[in-house]
């Protein structure tokens, strides 16, 4: 049996394998990360890695796992170190990232995290805790009956979710006379920094109505006014690991490593310059730091996060497994040069954005080979993605009378899929928040424009909006065609035509 990666070890690697350069006992923790997955180990982790090999040594992460110790169990006998395997159809680059310098499980010690995020060296909490885990309601405000909003609003000292963890530390940094941390999210949600402050700012005013006996002040007014929450935008396709990369980069460096890190060579990072507490110097590493960044989020979510969904959706209908096997049909491929014209007239025409390059090269990354991207793990949680990927563009394009016919084929391609799980494929093949309500809606076999009518209220898509009907009409006829003769109908109807305005 080979050794374990660690800090010793790192010295014995192959000269071919990039290893920390800088002293990991000097650095000390700048940054807690909160949902400290396989993106944020190839995205966040990295840059900051970069950071302190060029000796910012004061910005070292303290990883957060909000539910599964799986993450720290892995990583903790490793010294915190992982490989970051960055493949292309060409070849493949590895290099250990050590910029993690603990980990820690929130459900096993609730304490020790708030003590992490009240230490006054701690200057950014960073997200990536998935959509879903910012439980919102369907009109996207804070679900203020989740059990775990419930939990958090009575038990401030043991929070479970983000919005309680960091409200009880901004509370104690303040009664400590800490200045708060900034507050960066990195999740694909619209305007993410803003979303993330209206949402904690909702939980905060629920916790000071809880709390105002105690005289325990307003926290929602310390939050609204002397927290930064700027918005970021995120790029970097990572797909799972599997058991035969483990066993292929243990023989690339030599020791065991049990959670590397796959993901392409494009990375890219948008952030609004509002730190008041300091920040790394990302800008000297590739990161764009700008003063909004609506137009760069827009472009990534309509053109590649919503190229994903419908690659991912077609792709499990028609029995691919992987991106690049479901890009390279020719009619999925097709597909997805008109949902890219669709989409594109729906971005900011006054930002400077350059779409036709954008998607030139989203092609070159949905074609690598290297990565096996897995359909399955992009079509999981489908009623949280398509708001932002899908939905905006579609409504937007029926608000300036424009047709979203390759559009509205994707949120009917989600309902075939979810629908197909336990039929033509695995039972569980992917997950999604309403799975339960979904099961029990699509086992009613009602009429197809009367699914999709019921499947919108329960994702709550569209929800007030004038042309809902309509949106809901084009679903509803490709739907239909699934239905009938699965993704081969579907888009024949389409023709790979209509109008490319």
């Amino acid at each position: 049996m080979k050794s374990r990666l660690s800090n010793a070890a790192a010295a014995t690697l192959p000269a071919a394998i990039a290893v920390p350069r800088y002293d990991r006992g000097a650095v000390t923790p700048g940054i807690v990360h909160l949902g400290v997955g396989a993106f944020h180990r190839a995205h966040q982790a990295a840059y900051v890695d970069a950071c302190l090999a060029d000796g910012a040594t004061d910005w070292g992460i303290v990883g957060v796992s909000l539910r599964s110790p799986d993450t720290r169990d892995a990583l903790a006998p490793q010294d915190g170190l992982y490989t970051l395997a960055i493949r292309d159809s060409g070849g493949e680059q590895l290099q250990v990232v050590g910029s993690i310098l603990s980990l820690l499980v929130a459900p096993e010690g609730p304490g020790a995290v708030l003590a992490a995020l009240t230490d006054p060296r701690i200057r950014i909490v960073t997200l990536t805790i998935t959509e879903k885990a910012y439980l919102r309601a369907a009109d996207g405000s804070l679900d203020e009956a989740h059990p775990d909003i419930v939990h958090d609003l009575s038990n401030p000292g043991s929070p479970k979710t983000a919005h309680g963890f960091l409200a009880e530390a901004l509370a104690r940094r303040r009664a400590a006379g800490t200045p708060p941390f900034t507050v960066l999210c990195c999740d694909n949600l619209p305007a993410n920094g803003a979303t993330l402050h209206g949402l904690l700012l909702a939980f905060a005013e629920l916790r000071d109505g809880r709390l105002a006996a105690s005289g325990d002040g307003s926290l929602a007014s310390h939050i609204a006014g002397e927290v930064a929450f700027p918005s970021s935008m995120v790029d970097r396709i990572v797909p799972a690991t599997t058991d035969a990369d483990r066993e292929r980069i243990a023989g690339e460096i030599g020791v065991e490593d049990a959670w590397p890190v796959m993901t392409e060579p494009f990375c890219q990072w948008v952030i609004e310059d509002r730190f008041p507490a300091g920040r790394p110097a990302w800008e000297k590493f590739g990161v764009t730091m700008v003063e909004d960044v609506r137009p760069f989020e827009d472009m990534k979510l309509r053109l590649l996060n919503g190229a994903h969904s419908a690659i991912a959706y077609l792709g499990l209908l028609s029995g691919h497994a992987t991106v690049d096997r479901a890009f390279a049909d020719p009619a999925i491929r097709q597909f997805v040069d008109w949902l890219w014209a669709e989409a594109i007239p729906t971005l900011p025409q006054d930002a400077g954005l350059d779409p036709i390059p954008y998607t030139a090269e989203l092609a070159r990354r949905f074609s690598n080979t290297a990565l096996a991207h897995r359909t399955a793990q992009i079509g999981n949680d489908g009623s949280q993605k398509l708001p932002q990927r899908i939905i905006a563009s579609a409504l937007a394009r029926l608000e300036t009378g424009l047709l979203p016919e390759h559009l509205a084929l994707v949120v009917a391609a989600w309902i075939a899929a979810c629908a197909a799980r336990g039929i033509s494929l695995p039972e569980s093949h992917f997950t999604d928040p309403l799975d339960s309500a979904l099961a029990a809606l699509l086992s009613r076999n009602l009429p197809t424009e009367e699914m999709v009518a019921a499947v919108f209220d329960l994702a709550g898509f569209a929800k007030g909006h004038s042309e809902r009907q309509t949106l809901i009409e084009f679903v509803a006829t490709h739907l239909a065609h699934l239905r009938q003769g699965g993704p081969a109908l579907a888009l024949a109807a389409l023709g790979m035509g209509g109008e490319k305005s």
